[in-house]
């Protein structure tokens, strides 16, 4: 357990998830000070104040941003608990923490494959079978970055394409300047209430065939899988990448997290 006597230690983690207020709160308990980066302001708002913490809002651009905070913050652990797709920010930290020698540690979330008729798992966005697509309704979930991109090549198959994003300035602005009909775009906050799905009505107000999501572990994921379990919707999961990079301080569990920092 953590020392109270020895409680100017300062974590920095970088959290792309749900995940990143819980373990913050756990580090707080433990009188920990606290650096949180994420990237939005509409994320910040998911974190209690607490004199003990630190937000931090915007993208940081390459591996010598990263040590210049590390050094000018004097942090002694930095957790990777970014998006599981968020394969560049990773891929900084690593180098950043390697060139300094600074502990990193990387929490994900388990990905549980699930055996369903109707679930299929694919390797990029691109890759649901062209065959049948022609005139087939398809929702897509995935984020505004890639959006434009992915519902261009699906209009070239012939799909009718449809897709909700989260209310954001960023996810708004890309989706309406995307390829996507404006009457086919919606803005819904993904649903947290088991039983009462915003997200089951947009499908059933749609008529979708298929839904394209990334296995993130989300609440959005489990909103779509539970939409899909026993219907006649086909859902399509992309697979996680492969582990960012070779850390062996990686971890599935928060107190375990926990427990390699407070055993230092």
């Amino acid at each position: 357990m953590h020392n109270s006597e020895n409680c100017h230690e300062n974590v920095w983690i970088l959290s792309g998830t749900s995940d990143g207020p819980a373990i913050v709160n756990k580090l707080l308990k433990l009188d920990y000070v606290v650096f949180v980066s994420v990237v939005t302001h509409k994320a910040s708002m998911s974190y209690s104040e607490n004199s003990k913490l630190h937000i931090i809002t915007g993208k940081l651009n390459d591996s010598r941003e990263i040590i210049d905070f590390i050094e000018k913050n004097k942090i002694n652990y930095v957790i990777d608990a970014t998006h599981p797709f968020a394969l560049i920010i990773s891929k900084n930290l690593n180098e950043a923490c390697k060139k300094i020698k600074k502990p990193l540690l990387a929490f994900e979330r388990k990905s549980e494959i699930k055996h369903s008729k109707n679930f299929n798992y694919i390797n990029g966005l691109k890759d649901i079978k062209r065959q049948g697509l022609v005139n087939k309704n398809i929702l897509l979930a995935i984020g505004s970055r890639l959006l434009n991109d992915t519902a261009s090549y699906y209009l070239e198959c012939g799909a009718n394409v449809f897709t909700r994003v989260i209310p954001t300035y960023e996810s708004i602005s890309k989706a309406f300047a995307s390829c996507i009909k404006n009457s086919n775009i919606a803005i819904l906050e993904p649903s947290k209430k088991k039983g009462n799905i915003l997200e089951k009505k947009l499908c059933d107000h749609w008529d979708i065939d298929y839904i394209l999501c990334r296995d993130s572990g989300s609440y959005a994921q489990m909103n779509w899988e539970a939409i899909v379990y026993g219907s006649d919707i086909n859902l399509f999961l992309v697979k996680r990448p492969k582990l960012k990079f070779k850390n062996p301080l990686l971890f599935f569990d928060y107190d375990e997290l926990i427990n390699q920092i407070t055993k230092n």
